[in-house]
């Protein structure tokens, strides 16, 4: 089967968005409620783009951002994690046309995105 390209995987829906419901009390007590939004890639690339020049933020801001958008209790990190790198992805493939400064949102704890076009140590001369 054909990799798909990153803008291709950004514009796929799949389904999504949709809620799960957790069952597992541990998942539930850890994550804060039962309702999961799977929220599709071209979601978190809309969020992307609304950071302005000079600000951050992170994945775990957007994840409640969309969260709250679609009446979950949280959003799945897995997903948010594969997303925001399809976005980045997408992004840096359209070289410069629609871009999405990918290098303003961080990871949960405000860590720098390995998985990030050109790894960590692209990361911070883009920083702002």
């Amino acid at each position: 089967m054909p990799v798909k390209n990153p803008n291709k995987k950004l514009n796929e829906s799949s389904g999504l968005p949709k809620i799960e419901t957790l069952t597992d009390p541990i998942a539930i007590a850890r994550y804060g409620g039962s309702k999961m939004l799977i929220a599709p890639p071209a979601d978190y690339d809309r969020l992307m783009k609304k950071i302005p020049r000079g600000l951050l933020t992170t994945t775990d801001r957007l994840r409640a951002r969309l969260a709250r958008e679609h009446g979950a209790d949280l959003t799945c990190p897995l997903t948010c994690g594969i997303f925001v790198n399809v976005a980045a992805h997408a992004s840096e493939e359209r070289n410069g046309t629609d871009e999405t400064p990918w290098w303003r949102t961080l990871k949960k704890d405000g860590e720098l995105n390995e998985k990030y076009p050109g790894g960590a140590a692209n990361h911070p001369s883009n920083i702002l």
